[in-house]
C-alpha cells in the first residue's frame, strides 16, 4: 500500500486511516502509535515507547515501538517521520482533530462567520475523541477537546447574535447545553437570543428553568451576571418581579 498525500486519519469517533477513499486497517498498537503521535507535535522515542507500554521494562517497550513503527504502511511518502530520537507524523497527513482545534480556537479568539457563512455547527458539535479508549492519554486529551469545543459554542453563539443571527445562535447555545446541561454560559446565550428577538416570556421561562435544575442539582442560585443579564435588558416591570418567575418547562429539557 503507497502512502499519498490524501492520507486522512480520523480520531473524531471511530479510529479510521483512509487514503483517498480507501480505508486501511492497523492493528491495535498501529492506531496507538498514530494517534498518539497526532495528538502531540514531537515525542521523544523514551516517552512514547514508555507511554504506549507502561507494564514493561524500558527495553521491552522500545522494541514494541520499533515493531509497530515497521508495521506500518509505506510508500512514497512515511506515516511518521525521525528527527533523531523524535518522533512526529507527517504534515501530508490530515488529522480531523487538528482541523477542530483549529476551527474553535479561531472561533474562541473572535474570528467567527462572516454573516454570509454557514457557522461550524457540524463540526463543533461531532464525535468525542476515540469513545471507548479509556487510557490516560486519551482521556485528558478527549476532556480536552470536550472544553475546547464548549467554549467555541459558547462564543459562536455570542457571535451569532451580535449578527442578528439568533436562530443559528440557539443552536450553538443550545449543543453546548446538550454537552453539559449545567453550563450556565450556554443558558445565558439562549436567554440572549431570546430577548435579541423580544420574546420576553421566553427569555424568562428559560431562565426560571435553569433556576430550577441549578437549585436541585448543586443547590445553588444562577450567577449574578445571569440576574444582571436579565434585570438591564428586560422591561422594568418584568426586571422587577424575573426572581420571582418560575413557571417554565419540565427541566429535564436540558438533559435531551
Amino acid at each position: 500500500m503507497n502512502v499519498t498525500p490524501s492520507a486522512q486519519l480520523r480520531l473524531l469517533g471511530r479510529f479510521r486511516l483512509e487514503f483517498g477513499t480507501q480505508s486501511v486497517e492497523l492493528c491495535r498498537n498501529g492506531q496507538r502509535l498514530l494517534a498518539f503521535l497526532s495528538l502531540r507535535e514531537s515525542v521523544p522515542r523514551t516517552v512514547l515507547a514508555g507511554t504506549l507500554w507502561p507494564e514493561v521494562t524500558e527495553e521491552h517497550a522500545r522494541g514494541s515501538l520499533r515493531t509497530t513503527l515497521w508495521k506500518l504502511p509505506r510508500g512514497e511518502l512515511s506515516l511518521v517521520r525521525c528527527c533523531g530520537d523524535v518522533l512526529l507524523v507527517t504534515p501530508a497527513l490530515r488529522v480531523d482533530v487538528h482541523t477542530l482545534t483549529r476551527t474553535a480556537l479561531s472561533v474562541v479568539a473572535g474570528c467567527g462567520p462572516p454573516p454570509s457563512r454557514h457557522p461550524p455547527l457540524g463540526l463543533l458539535t461531532g464525535e468525542d475523541l476515540l469513545p471507548g479508549w479509556d487510557e490516560d492519554w486519551v482521556l485528558l486529551e478527549r476532556e480536552r477537546l470536550r472544553q475546547l469545543r464548549l467554549h467555541a459554542l459558547d462564543s459562536l453563539a455570542e457571535n451569532l447574535i451580535e449578527q442578528g443571527r439568533t436562530a443559528l445562535a440557539m443552536e450553538a447555545a443550545w449543543a453546548g447545553i446538550r454537552a453539559e446541561p449545567l453550563r450556565e454560559s450556554a443558558h445565558r446565550a439562549v436567554v440572549s437570543a431570546h430577548l435579541a428577538e423580544g420574546n420576553v416570556g421566553e427569555a424568562l421561562c428559560h431562565y426560571a428553568s435553569f433556576r430550577t435544575l441549578l437549585n436541585d442539582e448543586l443547590g445553588v442560585e444562577p450567577s449574578l451576571r445571569f440576574t444582571r443579564l436579565l434585570a438591564e435588558r428586560l422591561p422594568p416591570r418584568a426586571a422587577a418581579g424575573h426572581h420571582g418567575y418560575m413557571i417554565g418547562p419540565p427541566r429535564d429539557r436540558f438533559h435531551a
